[in-house]
C-alpha cells in the first residue's frame, strides 16, 4: 500500500512538473499570475491583507518582527481569504489551457 501511495505521489509530481513547464514555456503562467493579481486587487483582498500586515506589525512592534516572521504570520490568512470565485476562475482558466494544448 505504501508503494502505491508513493508511486501515486511521484506520478502527481511528474504531472505537476509537466503542467508547470507548459505554463512557463507558453507564457501562460505569467498571464495567469497577472490576471490573479488584478482580480485580487479588484476585490479588495490585497488591501485587506495589507491592513492585516500593518496590524501584525503594530502588535509585535516594528523592531521586533522580521520579514520572514511577518510572511509566516500572514501567509495562512492570505491563502484562506482568497475568494472561492477567484480560485474557481483560475482553475477553470488552467483547465482550458490544458485542453487547448
Amino acid at each position: 500500500m505504501a508503494d502505491t501511495q508513493s508511486d501515486r505521489r511521484k506520478k502527481d509530481e511528474a504531472v505537476r512538473a509537466t503542467i508547470m513547464q507548459k505554463l512557463i514555456q507558453t507564457g501562460e503562467k505569467d498571464r495567469l499570475k497577472q490576471l490573479l493579481r488584478d482580480k485580487l486587487i479588484e476585490c479588495g483582498w490585497r488591501d485587506e491583507l495589507k491592513e492585516y500586515c500593518k496590524e501584525v506589525i503594530r502588535n509585535k512592534g516594528l523592531e521586533k518582527i522580521t520579514v520572514d516572521e511577518l510572511v509566516s504570520e500572514i501567509t495562512p490568512r492570505g491563502r484562506a481569504t482568497v475568494p472561492e470565485k477567484i480560485k474557481g476562475d483560475l482553475l477553470q482558466d488552467i483547465r482550458k489551457f490544458l485542453q487547448s494544448t
